[in-house]
């Protein structure tokens, strides 16, 4: 015996999150820290992370503030930073300044980073 059951799906909430109807607005590259391994190696990363700042639109939305872990495992820390588009956050991701202090990062703790886009 089959058993019909009625799913409500909101069409309007999806119809806007197809691709075609989203406007881009911007980027943001989110760190979050999960297990700090070596504090000084952390303390060179975040000497030198200002500098790679210099010639890139980033707006730093969210440096290790207060949080609460909602759903999932816990974090040290999250940085959030908001840039105006993909290819801007991956020019400085990418870029020889900020590489050049991400291996401190990576040696002194282990982070998960991604790029969101912002829509509306």
């Amino acid at each position: 015996m089959t058993k019909n059951v009625a799913i409500a799906v909101n069409w309007n909430f999806c119809d806007r999150l197809t691709r075609e109807k989203r406007t881009i607005m911007s980027a943001y590259i989110v760190f979050t820290r999960t297990k700090t391994l070596d504090q000084k190696e952390l303390e060179t990363y975040w000497a030198g992370i200002k500098a790679t700042r210099k010639g890139h639109p980033i707006d730093v939305l969210v440096a290790y503030g207060k949080h609460e872990v909602l759903e999932g495992d816990p974090i040290e820390g999250i940085v959030i930073a908001k840039f105006p588009t993909v290819k801007a956050a991956k020019d400085w991701y990418c870029g020889e300044a900020y590489q050049s202090v991400a291996k401190h990062r990576k040696k002194g703790a282990i982070y998960q980073g991604l790029i969101v886009e912002g829509v509306t």
